[in-house]
């Protein structure tokens, strides 16, 4: 590793973003913000149906509005959730400290391995919704692409997240390491 534990040798340094996107870790980010676009994008737009007979707009999955909500509303959270872990991304090398590093990298085990059960709960939730839907609610079968792609990236989802999570947890470990070598050799730990 050089300079020290991601970038703490070069603390208070420049903003270099060819080093940035060539990070493992902000690349499974930006793919699972784009990843939540398309899941809520897919809902927002072609997941509610006008119904023929009553004039009402329902869910495209089984009529129930509780998985459309849960969709958009996993998939705009994840998005945002994305936007703040790739602004951190861009200021971690700033951070001198290995206990503040340490800190943002344990919220990072922890969120990513939230996000990706939310988004096997979200899965399960929406492919089972639309197993059961009636073929008489949708007759014309408009919005099923974006109904199937939203489980479909929903799925892909779960292993973006879960890889960041062991990255973050790989990070984790390269910086308690960083942290014991500094604390045995305080003179050499500086450049």
């Amino acid at each position: 590793m050089e300079g020290g534990a991601y970038g703490a040798g070069k603390a208070g340094g420049a903003f270099d973003p060819y080093t940035l996107v060539r990070q493992p870790h902000t690349i499974l980010r930006f793919v699972s913000w784009v990843f939540s676009i398309v899941v809520f994008g897919s809902i927002v737009n072609e997941g509610y149906l006008n119904s023929n007979s009553k004039g009402e707009e329902f869910c495209i999955y089984n009529r129930n509005p509780n998985a459309c909500s849960y969709g958009v509303t996993v998939g705009v959270l994840a998005f945002l959730t994305c936007l703040f872990y790739l602004a951190l991304d861009v200021y971690f090398p700033q951070i001198s400290s290995v206990k503040d590093r340490k800190k943002a990298v344990l919220s990072d085990i922890g969120i990513s391995a939230f996000w990706a059960f939310l988004w096997f709960v979200g899965f399960c939730f929406l492919a089972n919704q639309w197993q059961v839907s009636k073929p008489e609610d949708n007759p014309l079968n408009e919005g099923t692409d974006a109904a199937r792609a939203a489980i479909t990236f929903s799925f892909f989802s779960i292993f973006t997240w879960s890889l960041t999570a062991a990255l973050a947890v790989q990070r984790f470990k390269d910086l308690t390491f960083q942290e014991e070598y500094n604390t045995l050799f305080p003179a050499s730990a500086q450049p």
